[in-house]
């Protein structure tokens, strides 16, 4: 259930964020796969995926690191076609 309260602008920002990541993220894409994988539906999966970066921007900004990102476990390459 995403709730309906807090900035919209914001959280429109971080659900396009979590969107994009899937594309260009393995980390992201990873845990996008596994919530699909639980059960979840996309409208769930996602803001999930949103929730998840807001903790890992909360982290860093916390411990004033920078973010380096893991390769997931299951991790495949994309395919490049031309």
């Amino acid at each position: 259930h995403v709730s309906h309260g807090g900035n919209k602008r914001l959280k429109r920002a971080m659900f396009a964020s979590a969107f994009a990541s899937l594309r260009s993220d393995p980390v992201s894409r990873a845990y996008y796969q596994r919530k699909r994988d639980q059960g979840k539906h996309h409208n769930q999966a996602v803001p999930a995926l949103a929730h998840r970066r807001i903790l890992t921007l909360h982290a860093t900004i916390r411990n004033n690191t920078l973010y380096t990102p893991n390769q997931p476990r299951n991790y495949l390459p994309p395919r490049h076609t031309t």
